[in-house]
């Protein structure tokens, strides 16, 4: 596909690498004479240096050709602007990035009165994330699938604990939950396992399972921690007002520690039931004094990831039960586990699976529209959602006579309300949802899974 990216920023970087290496054609837009150099030299994409507001640079770029434009500058209005345009030049499909809280309720009319075909929010996706494991205590990340009527969570297998030395098929009798271990990552690497696989101390592995089977799962094997009350955030951007808003929603008390004091005025209006402190919540005393120890989790969300790293280890020490930061170098997440930050947040990363989703929902839907993915395992392992179409191969077929394509499995169906962690006897209906957790590459279509059809 033909794809224009306007705006080198984190986000844009990080779609454009990720679409260029599933094979898509790149045009990036960016102002900045030495973004583009650093990018014509770092990616296969082709640069264009302008403003992404101007017909004459879209055209330059290609937009009377192109199959999809994401705007993705700093600025709402801009990313708007350039949306109307490019759909105007002749773009088949436009998505702007639009961060404005002000704009989160509109989203919808934006949508339709401006032609796009999708709004995407990097710090919204990020607090709704950052939402789910606070909700769920003890987990490192948690994806919801289906609206949330199916959840997998990431948890780490301990020295001495109940699941070591455990084979998965004795899973569901030893502990009395209907779950599925879907992926497990040792040593390096990422294995999609078989009832047999023995689960071995270091162990990250995958859970899948409705949330009250895996709350039944977790408080069996002791690891349910009590649940979130108290929630202390450090930085007050628009991640934080979000995150904020959901949390109260949820009955959570949450305090934000903002530096700057015209942000602290703006914030006391955003989110009026919070306790707003104007503070530096690098400094120990700032955090004591403002009630860390008492809180039930941290939440690191300044835009400086050594500060939220730094802050996070500290809030570790004093011990809070749970402490999620944000970071936006990929290649520190290894390192952050190893010294006991494992939950790890990422807003450019969250959207980049966004975004390839749809565009590969645009290339094939022939099985069943895409309709959620996350990239597990530094993207290694890939769990993906499909609507099931009546016409797809998988339909009506005991699971145990379809022959899979090795390191592939179909970890649930949600048919409705309800969620099946499915056995041999399972079929797939049309309109159900699949969930899919793969290793075996970049599945574009529900089909793919089968081996004949390949």
């Amino acid at each position: 596909m033909k794809i224009i990216i306007a705006g080198a920023g984190k986000v844009g970087h990080s779609v454009a690498a990720l679409l260029a290496e599933e094979g898509h054609d790149i045009t990036i837009i960016d102002q900045d004479p030495e973004i583009i150099q650093t990018l014509s030299n770092d990616l296969d994409v082709i640069c264009v240096e302008g403003s992404a507001t101007n017909a004459e640079t879209l055209r330059e770029a290609g937009a009377e050709k192109a199959d999809l434009l994401l705007a993705a500058t700093e600025q709402d209005e801009v990313n708007m602007i350039c949306c109307i345009s490019a759909r105007k030049l002749g773009t088949a499909h436009v998505i702007a990035r639009v961060r404005d809280p002000e704009y989160l309720h509109q989203t919808e009319f934006l949508r339709e009165a401006l032609g796009l075909s999708v709004i995407v929010n990097p710090e919204y996706e990020c607090a709704k994330e950052i939402s789910r494991t606070l909700r769920f205590p003890g987990a490192s990340r948690v994806d919801a699938f289906s609206k949330g009527s199916l959840e997998i969570v990431e948890h780490r297998v301990l020295t001495g604990g109940k699941l070591e030395g455990v084979a998965l098929k004795e899973l569901v009798q030893r502990f009395g939950a209907k779950v599925l271990v879907s992926l497990v990552e040792r040593g390096g690497e990422a294995m999609i396992p078989n009832g047999d696989f023995v689960l071995r101390a270091g162990d990250k592995m995958s859970v899948t399972g409705q949330s009250a089977e895996l709350r039944r799962f977790f408080t069996a094997i002791g690891k349910y921690k009590r649940p979130v009350r108290r929630v202390m955030i450090m930085g007050g951007g628009r991640s934080a007002v979000y995150l904020t808003r959901m949390l109260q929603e949820n009955g959570m008390d949450v305090t934000v520690v903002e530096k700057d004091r015209e942000r602290c005025d703006a914030l006391c209006d955003l989110i009026p039931q919070a306790n707003i402190v104007c503070g530096d919540a690098t400094r120990s005393d700032v955090l004591q004094e403002d009630g860390l120890s008492s809180a039930d989790a941290f939440v690191a969300l300044t835009g400086d990831d050594e500060d939220n790293i730094i802050t996070s280890l500290y809030a570790k020490t004093r011990g809070v039960n749970t402490v999620i930061v944000k970071v936006n170098r990929d290649y520190l997440d290894e390192i952050l586990e190893n010294v006991g930050l494992s939950s790890v947040v990422s807003p450019k990363d969250i959207v980049s699976q966004q975004l390839t989703r749809y565009v590969r929902a645009m290339s094939n839907s022939m099985g069943g529209s895409m309709e959620t993915l996350y990239r597990l395992a530094d993207g290694k392992v890939e769990a993906l959602e499909f609507k099931v179409s009546p016409h797809s191969a998988c339909v009506n077929i005991p699971l145990k006579e379809l022959k899979l394509r090795p390191q592939v499995l179909i970890c649930a169906v949600i048919r409705g309300n309800k969620s099946i962690i499915p056995d041999g006897n399972t079929r797939i209906l049309p309109g159900d949802h699949a969930v899919i957790v793969t290793a075996a590459g970049k599945l574009q279509d529900l089909d793919a899974i089968v081996e004949e059809n390949r």
